[in-house]
């Protein structure tokens, strides 16, 4: 997989970025896209388990190395307790802005300096690797698409692939479409979550969530 070294939600979040426009949606879909890569990821390192449907974190100590995974867990430690397809929503602000701050540090997009009506200031985000965002697209596409059978797909690739076509982003949510389209999505979900036991419920939530926020979007803003 392209860019392999990078996140679950950092990776989703490149994927949102269309290279054609070197630009992304600015949506609450995105946001909750990338938030529930972050908790799926946490989910199959083993950091947060489930309880009853609630997202709940495995020890008190425990840590990633990576600073946006890290401060979803402390959140959902610090926070009430609350249920995964909550969690998709809740602040998910927070966590988009922090992955696209890693994507900025590691190269992939770059903060340009404007101003609105020539006074206000602000930042614009654009693609600074729009062949890694190409590639990335691309396999997202195969891995939907492809011939390799679900059970050969990793683990963590299955859920990049069934959340980018949950969100229905660019090529994967138009091209992955019919009962072949369906019932790929549905293996790949199901390999995603074959990691340990009460993943098939956390990554049910998480993906009838962003779902749902797609249905709802309009289609002018789903990329």
């Amino acid at each position: 997989m392209p860019n392999g070294s990078l996140s679950l939600p950092a990776r989703l979040c490149l994927l949102a970025w269309d290279p054609a426009r070197s630009s992304a949606a600015e949506t609450a879909r995105v946001h909750h896209l990338v938030r529930a890569g972050a908790l799926t990821e946490l989910a199959q390192r083993g950091l947060l388990t489930d309880d009853e449907g609630i997202a709940t974190p495995a020890d008190l100590d425990s840590r990633t190395g990576d600073a946006v995974l890290d401060g979803l867990l402390e959140l959902v430690r610090e926070s009430l307790p609350h249920r995964w397809r909550t969690w998709v929503r809740l602040h998910a602000r927070v966590t988009f802005d922090a992955v696209r701050e890693q994507l900025v540090a590691e190269g992939y997009l770059r903060a340009e300096k404007k101003r609105v009506l020539g006074v206000f200031p602000s930042v614009e985000y654009v693609l600074a690797r729009a062949v890694a965002a190409r590639a990335l697209r691309e396999e997202a596409r195969h891995l939907l698409e492809g011939p390799l059978p679900a059970g050969e797909v990793s683990e963590r690739d299955a859920a990049l692939a069934a959340l980018a076509a949950a969100a229905g982003l660019g090529g994967p949510g138009r091209t992955a479409g019919g009962v072949r389209g369906r019932d790929r999505i549905t293996e790949l979900t199901r390999r995603c979550a074959s990691a340990a036991p009460g993943m098939r419920k956390i990554v049910g939530e998480v993906w009838d969530e962003v779902s749902d926020e797609t249905a709802r979007a309009p289609v002018s803003a789903r990329g």
